[in-house]
């Protein structure tokens, strides 16, 4: 079996993306972010949530934030597609800051497939997604069905628990 040849694409993946924003216009910010991810030809947007106004959590003072998510495939092993969102965020204006501090783009990989990863810099599925309902939330309305691979159950049944609506009794 020959190797693949170094220009030849690699098969596209499903992934998860946490969007936010809270500097300037919150939402040209995102749209811009998720154009850049396009743009790169390694990512292909397919869906994408409703934003959402949140309060900002920890960190210092700062206004509301814009959330939501977005569902994507892409060619990039996980690490790739990290390396893109950050110099995406760049692109549009994000500069190193305090932790949780304010923003003009976030995104962070909520879900890579059914990968699991644990690296001092990267964790998938993102580590806090369960405990933030703004991340959730958007992901379960664009991907109710995208199994959580350390829980084995949907996104959509997790949201309907943590929001109250369980139909287990």
């Amino acid at each position: 079996m020959r190797a693949p040849r170094a220009d030849t694409p690699l098969a596209r993946r499903p992934a998860a993306l946490g969007l936010g924003s809270n500097e300037g216009d919150r939402e040209a910010h995102l749209r811009a972010g998720l154009a850049l991810l396009e743009a790169s030809g390694r990512v292909r947007v397919l869906r994408v949530s409703p934003f959402l106004v949140t309060d900002p959590l920890g960190g210092p003072p700062q206004g509301p934030f814009l959330n939501g998510a977005a569902w994507v495939e892409t060619d990039l092993d996980p690490r790739g597609l990290l390396d893109l969102c950050k110099s995406v965020e760049r692109a549009e204006g994000r500069a190193p800051g305090p932790r949780w501090g304010p923003r003009p783009l976030d995104l962070d990989i909520l879900l890579f497939g059914d990968l699991q990863v644990r690296e001092a810099d990267l964790e998938i599925p993102h580590p806090r997604l369960l405990e933030r309902p703004f991340a959730l939330e958007p992901l379960a309305a664009i991907a109710p069905d995208a199994l959580h691979p350390l829980l084995g159950r949907t996104i959509g049944e997790i949201w309907r628990e943590r929001a109250g609506l369980s139909l287990a009794r």
